[in-house]
Order: C-alpha cells, then sequence, then structure tokens
C-alpha cells in the first residue's frame, strides 16, 4: 500500500458496532486520519459523498455494503480502493475479538509506518 495514505474510512451499515471499533483502534496511528460511517440511511453517521471523496483508503465490513457504496457513489470513488473485509455483524463494539480481527485484517493494508506508528498518550508528553 503507498505510503500515501493519510485518510481512512472504515464503512458498516448501521455505524453503531464494527465501523466505529475500528475508527476507534485505527485512530491511534499518528499517521493516519479515520472516520466511519453506515450504508444505512438511518446510521449513526451516514455514508455521504462528502466522505466516500475525503478517503484515500475505505474499508467495508461487507460485500453487500461494497456493491452499496459503488452503486450511490460511483463518482466520489474516483481513484478511491476499497476493500472488503469480511466481518461478519456478530460483535459488539469494542469485543476483543473483534478488536483482533480487525487489527489483523486492517493492518496489512495499511503503509508500514502506521502499523508500526501510535500516538503517544498524554502522560507520555508530561
Amino acid at each position: 500500500m503507498s505510503a500515501r495514505v493519510r485518510t481512512v474510512l472504515f464503512v458498516c451499515s448501521q455505524n453503531k458496532l464494527r465501523s466505529p471499533t475500528a475508527e476507534q483502534v485505527f485512530s491511534r496511528r499518528e499517521d493516519l486520519e479515520v472516520d466511519s460511517a453506515g450504508t444505512n440511511h438511518d446510521a449513526e453517521n451516514p455514508l455521504t459523498a462528502e466522505l466516500v471523496s475525503w478517503a484515500d483508503l475505505i474499508f467495508v465490513m461487507e460485500k453487500a455494503q461494497r456493491r452499496k457504496l459503488q452503486r450511490r457513489f460511483r463518482a466520489a470513488l474516483t481513484g478511491t480502493r476499497v476493500i472488503c473485509l469480511e466481518v461478519p455483524d456478530n460483535f459488539a463494539f469494542m469485543q476483543p475479538e473483534l478488536v483482533r480481527l480487525l487489527e489483523t485484517k486492517v493492518s496489512r493494508h495499511l503503509p508500514a509506518r502506521a502499523r508500526t506508528t501510535e500516538k503517544r498518550s498524554q502522560s507520555e508528553h508530561e
């Protein structure tokens, strides 16, 4: 993956469990900006063309979400890589098994620096 990846969008259906978990996990990476959204119109943070255009890389949890994304936002997707993680909707928010699964599946697609560099906590700066 190119080191030019700076903005990453995580997408699931409702933006309640899987994509917000991924956003929280990968927000620790200092070289990435991350966000999350849902493909459903009643999602916590509904997916918009603006979000799709913002992202360098988009991770969807299921193939159906990739199809919806491609159908609704084809023009905004130009030049954006979309990766399906195939993470089923049977996890709770921040469930340890979900966190481990996301770390394994997502990290292989990120620039090396993003895999090894984490933001320092406030206590380390004091």
